[in-house]
């Protein structure tokens, strides 16, 4: 999940990049204090640049969670969590979980549709492979990183250099394994910074609402304000008795983390100050106008073909068969997530006119350089590097991005192939090594159990179907893998007749063939499977493609570290932040309205009886569970309602992006009064560049939340767990 939350231009483009408004910027926490802390201050918060980060004592940082997958990823995130308790509880969004969540859930244990809650602690249902990382310091380690490293440096030895001291620095950190460590390069690799972390592996699904609360609006409200949306879940971090991360075990017990986040009850109004801490994934806010041209024209158009395709018939298929809609909720919902992004981003691309503003920003740089002869030299050709990049990579984008999306990663079962090239070896090898290909075997067994259980042949064979015809009429023939042409030639166009003789003679398309085979595997069935045959052709050609991809970039990355230098060397006393890259991340803003378009206004909170004007019986997306209903009729809100109503999302001006999701929304005393899940449809170039008339985060409001948890599920255990404050 893993939201990419969007933002759009049009502040002053020679300011983009640079510290301007208050709410633009993901800042590193290790240096809070070099922000304006006096109009921070003003702004309303109330706690020290020690109470938000200290590696020596407990500080807000540890509250904050990166929500991974299998070990953890110190490299990345795919949402954020934030620790509510003494006892380990964590708040996230149900977008975050909703992969554990559908893993569990059943035909006849429906917990995306009915929700989930568990009573006791013995009733909350692990999660294999879903990890929470806590920062424990960062360390800036650019001169260690860059010693010996000069202008004159050639690039290949560069990156060689780079790659070993970075692997080295890590595994120092590591301590033996106590730490996950990473050291990431920031400002296309003029920084680097080491990022220390604890991984916690047994992480449990504690509560969920019904997708009718969690999901409400579904992919028609995605990425849209008004807001109705309950898009939350809560997980329990455990760990061993010593307090120590450990895998999956009954004898563990609830985590106590270093710093959990007290709730506000005192809701929000215009203008208050809130503060987001989390691990947003990837911005590109200096991008270039060749780059903005290249994500309009080459990358995009495909991306939203291809996707929407395989949504569409994913969709008919999950309407059809409430089994199937089971296996696909997730799946789906992250594919639609970024389709809608990829609509979005072009939309806002061409309405602000970002690459224009981008253009403004390069024609002072090429002024600035041009006006001294040192700064020519070092600068004068960085813009030409990048400009001559794109114009390669746009030579091969559509029969890349075709042959990957559409042929490599369109149907799903070539991932179960894929991982069988390693078992041809092994089979190949087994004279010599038998216990080799028994391990092969066993491996291969554990990834086709997985497989298998959200899965649908029938409609994985569609989609192959469609998206061959696709890339086969979209793309130059020389341009494609020589088996696709032949395909065509022999099935008369008709692919969707290959398909159907591909799937039947296949070995990968039901469980039970598959595992019949791997009872006694056989090179010679492998290499005349017709999946086979074709991933192994299609393999290739996306290798040789995406070389030509590489050479394509040649230069582009030293052309992004001059101009990226040569942009803060030329602002030298504005504040420039780093482009997120997952790690932890400080931003600060205020509750806020906005005008998205002539007279039109929308509001900065929605309530709940926005919830049933919205409700409609007849569309899934807008179906209201009937308690939810009832308790909205009598305007039953407990101590979470005011006059007479709930607010149910409110909207602030923060800077944030996707791997944001589920990240805590703080006010000036680091309470906790929401939860951030999505941004606002107007400002999906944000990534990038920023907008701050129209940018917006959405934010489910926390006194919704607990409304759900206390009112509506009636798991007041989990309550009695929280520290509230009125």
């Amino acid at each position: 999940m893993r939201k990419l939350l969007l933002f759009a231009l049009t502040v002053i483009a020679l300011r983009s990049f640079a510290f301007s408004p208050p709410d633009e910027g993901m800042w590193l926490p290790m240096f809070v204090e070099r922000l304006n802390w006096v109009d921070i201050q003003k702004m309303g918060l109330q706690l020290s640049a020690q109470e938000l980060y200290d590696i020596n004592n407990s500080s807000l940082k540890d509250a904050i969670a990166g929500l991974s997958g299998d070990d953890g990823a110190p490299g990345g995130y795919f949402c954020t969590g934030e620790m509510v308790s003494k006892q380990g509880l964590m708040f996230t969004n149900h977008h975050c979980g909703y992969d554990a969540i559908q893993k569990h859930s059943t035909v006849d244990h429906d917990y995306l549709t009915d929700g989930f809650w568990a009573m006791r602690m013995e009733e909350e249902l692990p999660n294999e492979g879903m990890t929470a990382s806590f920062l424990v310091r960062m360390d800036d380690v650019t001169s260690r990183v860059l010693e010996g490293i000069t202008d004159t440096t050639p690039d290949q030895t560069r990156s060689k250099k780079i790659r070993e001291m970075l692997d080295k620095i890590s595994k120092e950190a590591e301590e033996d394994g106590k730490y996950q460590a990473v050291v990431k390069g920031f400002y296309s690799g003029n920084e680097y910074y080491l990022f220390v972390y604890q991984t916690f592996k047994d992480v449990r699904l504690v509560g969920a609402p019904p997708s009718g609360i969690g999901k409400f609006g579904g992919d028609t409200d995605n990425w849209m304000w008004p807001r109705h949306t309950g898009d939350f879940c809560i997980f329990r971090v455990y760990c061993a008795p010593d307090g120590k991360p450990a895998d999956y075990a009954k004898e563990n017990v609830p985590y106590e983390p270093k710093h959990f986040l007290p709730v506000s009850l005192k809701g929000v109004t215009k203008d208050d100050f809130a503060m987001i801490w989390g691990f947003p994934g990837t911005t590109q806010r200096y991008m270039t106008s060749f780059g903005v041209e290249y994500t309009l024209n080459h990358m995009n158009p495909a991306l939203i073909k291809l996707l929407g395709k395989k949504l569409e018939i994913w969709k008919e298929a999950m309407d059809n068969d409430k089994g199937v809609r089971i296996k696909y909720s997730s799946k789906y919902a992250n594919y639609a997530n970024g389709w809608k992004n990829f609509i979005g981003e072009n939309r806002g691309i061409k309405r602000l006119k970002v690459a224009d503003k981008k253009r403004e920003i390069e024609s002072r740089f090429l002024a600035w350089a041009g006006a001294d002869a040192k700064r020519k030299e070092k600068y004068g050709e960085a813009l030409g590097m990048i400009e001559k990049a794109y114009s390669e990579q746009a030579k091969v984008a559509e029969p890349l991005f075709y042959t990957m999306l559409g042929l490599y990663r369109g149907a799903e079962v070539f991932d179960l192939v894929q991982g069988s090239m390693g078992l041809y070896g092994a089979i190949e090898n087994k004279k010599k090594d038998p216990e080799g290909l028994k391990a092969a075997v066993e491996e291969m067994r554990e990834s086709v159990k997985t497989f298998y259980k959200d899965y649908d042949a029938a409609v994985d064979q569609q989609v192959m179907a469609e998206l061959f015809a696709m890339c086969y009429r979209d793309v130059a023939h020389e341009m494609l893998p020589a088996i696709l042409p032949g395909l065509a030639k022999k099935y008369k166009g008709d692919f969707n007749a290959w398909a159907s003789e591909a799937f039947k003679k296949s070995i990968f398309t039901s469980e039970a063939k598959i595992n019949a085979f791997l009872d006694n595997p056989k090179l010679k069935t492998l290499a005349k499977d017709p999946l086979y045959v074709v991933l192994q052709d299609v393999f290739g050609h996306v290798q040789k493609v995406s070389g030509k991809m590489q050479g394509a970039s040649k230069n582009k990355g030293k052309g992004d570290r001059l101009f990226i230098a040569g942009l803060r060397e030329m602002d030298p006393g504005k504040k420039y932040y780093p482009d997120a890259n997952s790690t932890m991340r400080f931003t600060y803003g205020k509750v806020l309205d906005y005008y998205p378009a002539d007279a039109v206004h929308y509001d900065y909170v929605t309530h709940a009886y926005g919830i049933m004007e919205k409700e409609d019986p007849s569309n899934e997306e807008f179906i209201v569970p009937e308690k939810l209903q009832e308790l909205i009729a009598k305007k039953d809100f407990g101590p979470y309602g005011a006059n007479g109503d709930l607010v149910v999302c409110f909207l602030t001006t923060n800077d944030i992006t996707g791997g944001n999701s589920g990240s805590p929304v703080l006010n000036g005393k680091g309470e906790l009064i929401g939860l951030a899940f999505d941004g606002n449809w107007e400002a999906m170039s944000g990534n990038i560049a920023f907008e701050q008339e129209l940018q917006r985060t959405i934010c489910v409001d926390i006194r919704y939340v607990l409304f759900v948890i206390d009112k509506y599920a009636g798991a007041k255990n989990l309550i009695n767990e929280l520290t509230i404050r009125n």
